[in-house]
């Protein structure tokens, strides 16, 4: 084979192995007990994946198959690090991080969430985000007060 081919595949191996890191949010990484549970486990599957890669013999291929895991393996270790732990409200009624908020829209649909850290916010399970626009207008509230987010607004009917 000649060294221009290697040469080649080894260029086209570092463009694909050479990924760039996951965006990390400028805002506070607050985490309830079950997010930094979460992100420990994030991290160590990672790390466990960055090793298992580690183990392949062809070069090439081990860089491909560690490009992932090495990312997600920063990325996670960055979240760990950074990660402050908020302890539940010691307001109960009142929405804060970590609680799960009922409302109802104006639509009369009702919904329940949990306000979360960014990491754990997955709306389809039931959790969002506390910098997402219904969390920061919900955060500070209570029961029967009426909040306004873009053109609806949604009214609390319980906080837990």
């Amino acid at each position: 084979m000649s060294v221009a081919f290697t040469k080649e595949d080894s260029a086209e191996t570092a463009s694909e192995t050479l990924l760039p890191d996951r965006p990390i949010s400028d805002a506070p990484n607050l985490v309830t007990p079950e997010g930094m549970t979460a992100l420990e486990q994030q991290r160590d599957a990672a790390r466990a994946a960055y090793d298992a890669a580690m183990l392949i013999e062809d070069v090439n291929e081990r860089r491909r198959q560690a490009a992932n895991p090495l990312r997600d393996l920063r990325y996670f270790a960055e979240r760990v690090r950074t990660a402050q732990l908020v302890p539940a409200s010691e307001s109960p009624g009142e929405v804060a991080f970590g609680s799960t908020v009922t409302f109802e829209r104006d639509d009369d649909r009702r919904q329940s969430y949990r306000i979360v850290g960014e990491d754990e916010a997955d709306p389809k399970a039931g959790t969002i985000s506390y910098v997402s626009p219904i969390a920061r207008a919900l955060i500070g509230k209570a029961v029967g007060e009426v909040v306004s987010v873009g053109a609806m607004e949604l009214e609390i009917v319980a906080v837990g």
